[in-house]
This record gives structure tokens, sequence and C-alpha cells, in this order.
């Protein structure tokens, strides 16, 4: 995570110092938890016994936090680190086929500062974007029980109510666009009355607090690799990204 900070003395400084202290406080508690046994046992388990192909890496195995710019107008919600992606690198996306297309397409479209995102020492950095998920831990066969997805909100929740700039949020997949519809419901009341959207690939909703909603594919192998999701699909959820930030920025 990288922070812009103003001059030491000014107003602006000390908000920015206790945002900080609230994202340590934050990402501190995200590591330490061992809420659902299901779930530490499964990242604990992959992270010892591993991949062959990663068997001289030391893995992560732990719960993982959100990556990117606190002053993000962008937040990107996926659903849960893979046992040898982000379990391994400790870094959300990152080491895995799914984080090879989110992070070239965030490149390709100015977002982030590398084509590509190997490990948590590789330099990334994102610009105007955050990204999260609805569960912290990698769960067994990629399914997290509704049980574990309610469990991990107050993470997510936590996340929202510090990014405080976000003006879209990009779901990946119909879970992830599913946990975050929940908790908008819970975060503004009156929202219950409003019908929930589609799942759909490329829909948009604007919010009744003025942010939009864009709902994707996820950049699974199972969505890329059968077709399901293109590289022109993909591309497009990024280039509505962008003409969507820029028109809540003439508003």
């Amino acid at each position: 995570m990288h922070w812009w900070m103003p001059l030491r003395g000014s107003t602006d400084f000390k908000a920015a110092m206790e945002t900080h202290e609230n994202w340590e406080v934050l990402n501190r508690a995200i590591i330490s938890c061992r809420s659902c046994p299901r779930l530490v046992q499964n990242r604990e388990g992959v992270a010892t016994l591993k991949k062959r192909q990663f068997r001289d890496q030391p893995y992560w195995g732990k719960a993982v936090t959100g990556f990117g710019d606190p002053l993000a107008r962008l937040l990107i919600i996926g659903l849960a680190p893979a046992a040898h992606g982000a379990n391994r690198t400790g870094r959300v996306f990152t080491g895995d086929s799914s984080g090879d297309w989110l992070f070239d397409a965030l490149y390709r479209f100015g977002y982030g500062s590398r084509p590509d995102s190997v490990s948590r020492e590789d330099g990334m950095q994102l610009r105007d974007t955050f990204i999260s998920a609805v569960v912290r831990c990698a769960p067994p066969q990629n399914r997290p029980s509704a049980e574990e997805l309610l469990q991990c909100r107050s993470y997510l929740h936590s996340e929202i109510h510090l990014l405080s700039r976000v003006r879209l949020i990009i779901t990946l997949g119909r879970i992830a666009m599913d946990h975050y519809w929940s908790l908008f419901r819970t975060l503004h009341p009156g929202a219950d009355r409003i019908a929930k959207p589609p799942f759909l690939h490329g829909g948009v909703t604007l919010l009744p607090n003025g942010q939009w909603l864009l709902t994707s594919y996820h950049p699974s192998r199972q969505n890329t690799q059968t077709g399901r999701l293109t590289k022109a699909m993909w591309y497009d959820i990024f280039t509505k990204a962008k003409k969507l930030i820029a028109q809540v920025d003439r508003l």
C-alpha cells in the first residue's frame, strides 16, 4: 500500500496519520484472524504441503489484507485468496492466473505501475485503485461457506469505511456481487427498497449514494480458458470504469 502524506503541522497531516493508523490496526486484525477453523486449517495445510512448482518458496499461509491506494476512487472486489496465489505470496490476486489478467488490465489502463504481480516485494504500486476480497483465507475448492462469508464481512465493511473517495466498485463474480450488495444494504438505510440488479458481465448500476456498481465475470481459469471471458470482454470492463469515473468527476 502506498501513501500520500501532506505536510507536517497541517490539519490534513493529522487526519492522514490517523487514517494510516486505522489501516495498520485493520490489517493487523485481518492477518491475525483465526475465526474460521476450516479456513485456517486449509490455508495452513496448503502452506505446509505446498505445490511442487513452489516447493522452494515460503508460503504466507495467513489471512490476506486488501492492497492499493487508500485514496482510491476505484474499488475492485474478488472472492478469496487462491491457495497457491495470494495464500503463497501474501498479496491479493498476486501469483496466479487470475492476478495475471487483473494486473495486466490495471497496467494497460493506467492503474498499475507494472503489468504483472508476482510477490509483495515486486514494487507494484496501484494508482487510484484498491483491491479487496469478500473472504481473506483460501477456502477448500475455492468455495467459502455462507457462515465464512458472514464472518469476513466486517473486514470489507471496515475497508469501505476507510476508502472514503471510492466512486466505482467492480465486483468480480456473482458471489462478490451478492456479498457487496448485501453489505451495501446494511450500510445505507432505505437501500433495502431498491431492487437488486441482475448479475451480468458489464452490468452498470447507479447506487443511491452516487457511486457506480460495475459487475464482471471473475477472471478465473474456469472462465478464461473456456472462453466465457475473453480479453476483449475483460478490457471492456476497464474501458467502462474509466468512463464512469470521468462521468463522476464532471458532476
